[in-house]
């Protein structure tokens, strides 16, 4: 298989890099010249995330004895940015997703040590703190929880309000209107996320969040479906079906998370509620939780009201073992029958570098859909550059 070259390469590429670490003292493992800062503190920079993933599917045969589910390895991301700033003052960034073909980030930001920051352009709606708070490059499982990536709502243009000078307490407002930058997702969403931390040392960290979001769309139609947490596959196990007649769509979001030096515990629950016009309302729900330990010691970074990607502290890089639950419920009798589904994931991350992760994952997906039911076993690999 092509991955399994792709991933010797890697590994190679990754021990040489250490080799040399000890050796002189640039490395690849080291801080790569991205960003150039001026005598006037003006920074200019790049900020990338390339994801090269395999997915292999088992037990995933039919009554019919069709599989259902087709390997494949394939590039997830390559996601570049450029960035204008002067920190304190302004932030002015814009980025693309080569792989997928979309716009990520792109927008005008205003900083004010009295008022907090207002931006304007396109960016992540607040509810899903997995999406919301956690960047691509930083995730410990290769893809979202199956309630995240299920209520999500995505990037959408519009403005926000960013508050943290209140200590232990971030707070996010945003009114989002005209779709994105694609073109599609025409409509207008209300939101805000809050959260507060009671405890916020190098040691722990607690972590407490609400979001809630209202949603209306121009083209008054919904769906509630979502991916077995494998992204190199358009399968849905569950799948409400299209709605119609929709006058608005409710989002709420619960999080909670602790950390205590390598180790990380979070969870979070949200809910999706479809109100709709001259027919029955529909709702969905669905939460996970995860616990994750980093064999080597070291503590995954708190900044922005999210935890970012570890930083190893040894010349062999970072370990991490993870273990998941999550389930999403899109019964709603009388008016979609979209099924169940809950997974189990384990996890390992090797970090190598500051910009090099291996990640393995194994899902026991557990799924139920109108009388069929279809429990495929899933084996992913990824190799990540980032920066």
């Amino acid at each position: 298989m092509r991955i399994n070259t792709a991933l010797a390469g890697a590994m190679s590429l990754a021990f040489a890099a250490t080799a040399q670490a000890e050796t002189a003292d640039y490395s690849l493992l080291g801080d790569w010249p991205v960003k150039l800062t001026t005598d006037s503190g003006l920074e200019l920079g790049l900020k990338g995330n390339a994801n090269y993933d395999y997915n292999e599917f088992g037990d995933d045969r039919l009554p019919s004895g069709a599989d259902r589910f087709v390997d494949d390895d394939a590039w997830r991301r390559q996601e570049l940015s450029a960035f204008v700033r002067k920190p304190g003052v302004f932030d002015i960034a814009a980025g693309y997703d080569f792989k997928s073909k979309l716009w990520l980030d792109n927008f005008l930001r205003l900083s004010s040590k009295v008022g907090g920051d207002l931006r304007i352009g396109q960016f992540k709606t607040p509810v899903g703190y997995e999406e919301s708070a956690v960047g691509s490059n930083a995730s410990t499982f290769m893809e979202r929880a199956l309630p995240v990536g299920l209520m999500y709502e995505g990037r959408r243009l519009g403005v926000d309000w960013t508050y943290d000078k209140l200590p232990g307490w971030y707070i996010n407002a945003a009114l989002m209107s005209g779709g994105d930058l694609q073109g599609n997702n025409d409509g207008r969403t209300l939101a805000a996320r809050v959260v507060f931390n009671p405890i916020k040392t190098d040691a722990d960290v607690i972590h407490l969040g609400l979001s809630a979001s209202n949603e209306k769309r121009d083209d008054d139609q919904a769906r509630a479906r979502v991916r077995p947490e494998a992204a190199l596959t358009d399968v849905r196990l569950v799948d409400s079906g299209a709605l119609g007649h929709v006058e608005a769509i409710n989002r709420q979001g619960l999080e909670a998370i602790w950390r205590h030096g390598p180790l990380l515990v979070q969870s979070e629950y949200l809910r999706m509620g479809v109100d709709r016009y001259g027919q029955p309302d529909y709702s969905t729900d669905g939460y996970y939780i995860a616990g994750s330990w980093v064999l080597t010691g070291e503590a995954r970074p708190y900044k922005n009201s999210g935890f970012g990607n570890l930083k190893p502290s040894r010349a062999f890089g970072a370990v991490e073992v993870a273990v998941r639950y999550s389930q999403v419920d899109l019964d709603d009798r009388g008016v979609a029958l979209g099924g169940r589904q809950r997974d189990w994931t384990l996890g390992a991350n090797w970090y190598i570098g500051q910009h090099f992760k291996l990640q393995a994952n194994y899902i026991w997906a557990d799924s139920k859909r109108r009388g069929l039911q279809l429990d495929p076993d899933i084996a992913q690999l990824r190799m990540q550059i980032y920066f």
